[in-house]
């Protein structure tokens, strides 16, 4: 319930009480565990491999809807943080989307980095590396494959990594383009194998096609030096030691990378002064997330809060976002998330608009024809008209999708009075 308030609370006046509508649309869901854990046996990898799954909570077995995918690198390590991110920001800044953590916890080092080295900062290597490709081979072929027959997916995938996991995710973006479209790489390990990834970049950003793809990369700066506190990030590329090699490689392809708009790629990135390298996995996934989906936030939001906005202005601002997002997800897409459909409906009912409650309350059945809470929210609406006749009909096309006491009792009551 709180994260339905939030979401009218993004696009409606504070002053609308839009709570006791939103309470009716979300007594009809199914309690459905949308969290799960799981593992696979990978060929590729000789062993099982652990990931957590977490879908949608408007998820519904029954409906034909499709979600985009967000992959996270050290998923179980950074489970929270993305979680944090999705759960206050799907709606208005990001679409409802399936979250999968992949498990780094086992052979984390060779699977992430990109080559075979034996020392790193002069010291030998403990552990196996080089093993990026076989890694990428496993996410490609085995898991998205199990994902994507499990859970109803659609190709619009997201990958974010951190640190080991931030060079991957370069490494990925470089090299199999095709398998993400949007890219989030917090403070990436650049300075790997004497900057190999970097020096490869600075001829693939040059000659590769990046368009219709997307890349973050965030770079904490709180101790850029790891003992000289006066460098900072004016002077950072003046610096040559070791200790900063670090940071100077992350500095060096966010400049590379954003003086290279002709390969379409759609580069962002962002210092963050007051945050470590432990710490700046949960702002990056906020920035990273909001930045690549600014295409997804609504256009003229004030204009659906107006009341002075006519109903065809209405419907050409709906169908302009509509256009939008099937443009930028590649496959037909609804112009509304269905809360936010519903909540505009419930606010103009309010505001004493009908014509108004009417149209968004019919979009969302138009959108959403397997939804109960759609057709519940228009028998609402017609309860609001006086026209019983039609409440009883919504709530028993309600009832019927929802096999639930809730609308059963609803439809009595209507009945009897």
């Amino acid at each position: 319930m709180k994260k339905v308030f939030r979401i009218f609370a993004i696009v409606v006046f504070v002053g609308f009480n839009v709570s006791i509508y939103a309470q009716a649309n979300q007594k009809v869901l199914q309690q459905i565990s949308t969290e799960i854990t799981d593992s696979i046996y990978s060929e590729t990898l000789d062993s099982y491999r652990h990931f957590w799954v977490k879908l949608p909570d408007n998820y519904n077995p029954k409906s034909n809807a499709k979600y985009p995918v967000v992959y996270l690198l050290d998923g179980f390590s950074l489970e929270s943080s993305l979680e944090t991110v999705y759960d206050n920001y799907w709606g208005h800044y990001m679409p409802h989307m399936i979250l999968v953590g992949i498990s780094n916890r086992e052979n984390r080092t060779r699977d992430l980095t990109i080559s075979k080295i034996k020392s790193r900062h002069g010291t030998a290597m403990q552990s196996e590396t080089g093993g990026a490709e076989q890694f990428t081979s496993f996410i490609e072929n085995e898991l998205m494959i199990y994902i994507d027959k499990t859970y109803p997916t659609t190709n619009y995938r997201t990958l974010i990594g951190h640190s080991y996991a931030g060079l991957f995710t370069i490494h990925v973006l470089l090299y199999h383009t095709h398998l993400f479209t949007n890219y989030i790489a917090i403070d990436p390990s650049l300075e790997w194998d004497n900057q190999k990834l970097l020096i490869e970049a600075k001829r693939t950003l040059k000659t590769k096609n990046f368009e219709g793809k997307g890349l973050f990369v965030a770079l904490a700066a709180e101790q850029l030096h790891m003992q000289d506190a006066s460098v900072t990030i004016d002077n950072l590329m003046e610096d040559t030691s070791e200790f900063s090699l670090f940071s100077r490689s992350i500095m060096e392809f966010s400049l590379l990378a954003a003086a290279h708009k002709e390969n379409g790629l759609n580069f962002i990135w962002t210092v963050y002064p007051e945050d470590l390298h432990g710490t700046v996995p949960l702002p990056a996934i906020r920035d990273g997330l909001v930045s690549l989906f600014e295409w997804y936030q609504f256009k003229s939001p004030q204009k659906y809060n107006n009341p002075e906005t006519s109903i065809d202005e209405l419907q050409i601002l709906l169908n302009n976002q509509e256009v939008i997002y099937n443009q930028n997800f590649g496959y037909k897409t609804p112009p509304m998330i269905e809360e936010l459909l519903n909540g505009y409906g419930y606010m103009n009912l309010q505001m004493e608009q009908p014509e108004k409650a009417f149209l968004f309350f019919y979009m969302a059945i138009k959108y959403y024809p397997e939804s109960a809470n759609a057709y519940d929210a228009m028998a609402d609406y017609y309860s609001a008209q006086n026209n019983k006749a039609k409440a009883i009909e919504y709530v028993e096309k309600a009832y019927m999708l929802s096999g639930n006491d809730y609308h059963k009792e609803k439809r009595a009551t209507l009945k009897k009075y």
